[in-house]
């Protein structure tokens, strides 16, 4: 009966520990930036390929890029397990987008979802044409999850009315309550452990994935004052190996700082394949201008243009069918802040840097005077006013006997046949000046 009771339990606690559920647990707070892409589509290959039951964003977010938003969207959605979005304050603007992609919605009472509209860094809104996107965005998401496509547009446009929830002229934002009455939330709940009951997975193992080192990294290097600086160092590494050929110090630095720029922006996918092509394209144009075709001309300008054109695109991104204004400024005063400090830095170097005690341990500053008595041949000042014999034909160098010793020598612009008599009429530091003695 012992064995038979102990077989059983052995039985029951394998079959549980089996069948315990599994759910991913990642946040979505702060701003929403590129660098937080990566770490969603992580967040949900990690989840299915770990054969997990479903995957909790717990949101907390006023917004942030649309093209960041939209990525984070498309990992969501297309993802094969159950997703549910956790509102546990607010899910605002772009926030709202990634709520909605969420086959599941779950908010806290007194959060908020809603008011999508596009806006600059200023806070004002943007053109028809970004409205219009957004609101595609929002409308698509919403049907596919089967909620209200007219109020999550009203999220975006304030002059979609529906009465009873908003004014004229007045974008929509819904309260928890609002969001359940409606139907964008499901279920209101108050904590994580009443979301995972509101769902069947009340006894699930909740495994909370934070970003990797290597995330950190990488949305590190493309923060504005980071990327600002690789950029600067990298167009002060190419102009130090322009002006000094040969593979230094310098190059090295601009092209480590090159690589990490370009690395980082195409893991965010904000940089693509063809900006990287661009840029070596530009690089490859300028050399050959300097190097290979004189002067600087149509060569050398289309280099510099690809060269800063790709830099350009590669802060904006190229996610969005249209530009995100606010993407198009911070790109233009970052990439003007980083060329301005780059001509700056180059011309400290070039200026002040040759005189520097560091540098001039690195290169010989003495300088090695004939007179005081550094030469590269002896001088023979003596020939002067001495006569000889032209040893062979002098067109006009040649050489030449002195007192049964043989020079080289050079005609004073005349030709002179071998044998002839000459005198030497002057001496330039190794270089002995004849004339032909006529008869």
């Amino acid at each position: 009966m012992k064995k038979l009771l102990l077989v059983s339990f052995f039985i029951f606690l394998s079959v549980n520990l089996f069948s315990q559920k599994k759910v991913f647990l990642a946040e979505i707070t702060g701003e929403i930036d590129p660098r937080m892409a990566p770490y969603i589509s992580r967040v949900v290959s990690d989840a299915e390929n770990d054969g997990a039951d479903a995957i909790i964003f717990r949101i907390n977010t006023f917004g942030g890029r649309v093209d960041a938003a939209t990525q984070i969207k498309d990992a969501i959605i297309g993802c094969r397990l159950l997703t549910i979005a956790f509102i546990n304050n607010r899910a605002i603007s772009a926030g709202s987008l990634i709520a909605l992609s969420c086959r599941k919605i779950c908010m806290v009472p007194g959060s908020s979802i809603g008011a999508a509209t596009v806006v600059d860094q200023s806070g004002q809104k943007q053109s028809e044409k970004y409205q219009s996107f957004m609101r595609s965005e929002m409308r698509s998401t919403a049907e596919r999850n089967g909620r209200r496509t007219d109020i999550v547009q009203g999220m975006v446009d304030e002059n979609i009315l529906i009465p009873g929830i908003n004014d004229h002229n007045r974008l929509i934002t819904l309260t928890s309550d609002e969001a359940k009455k409606y139907g964008i939330a499901d279920t209101l709940v108050y904590n994580l452990n009443d979301c995972l009951s509101a769902f069947g997975l009340r006894d699930a193992q909740v495994i909370k994935v934070n970003s990797n080192w290597a995330e950190d990294l990488v949305g590190f290097l493309n923060q504005p004052l980071i990327s600002s600086i690789l950029i600067m160092l990298g167009l002060v590494g190419i102009f130090a190996e322009i002006k000094s050929p040969g593979f230094g110090f310098p190059v090295i630095i601009g092209v480590v700082s090159l690589l990490l720029f370009f690395g980082s922006s195409y893991i965010l996918q904000l940089a693509s394949i063809i900006n990287i092509v661009l840029f070596i394209i530009g690089i490859i144009l300028l050399l050959l201008e300097i190097f290979v075709i004189p002067g600087f001309a149509i060569t050398g300008v289309i280099g510099i243009i690809l060269i800063i054109g790709s830099i350009f695109l590669s802060l904006i991104g190229n996610n969005l069918p249209y530009w995100d204004s606010t993407a198009v400024s911070k790109a233009i005063i970052q990439l003007s802040a980083s060329l301005l400090f780059a001509f700056i830095l180059i011309y400290i170097l070039a200026k002040f840097l040759p005189k520097s005690s560091a540098f001039s341990r690195l290169v010989l500053s003495n300088e090695e005077k004939a007179d005081l008595g550094f030469v590269s041949y002896p001088s023979v000042k003596e020939l002067i006013g001495m006569e000889g014999i032209a040893l062979t034909t002098l067109r006009p160098a040649g050489s030449a006997e002195f007192n049964g010793q043989k020079y080289d020598v050079v005609a004073d612009w005349e030709y002179i046949p071998k044998g002839n008599k000459i005198k030497v009429i002057r001496v330039e530091g190794i270089k002995v000046v004849v004339k032909e003695l006529k008869d």
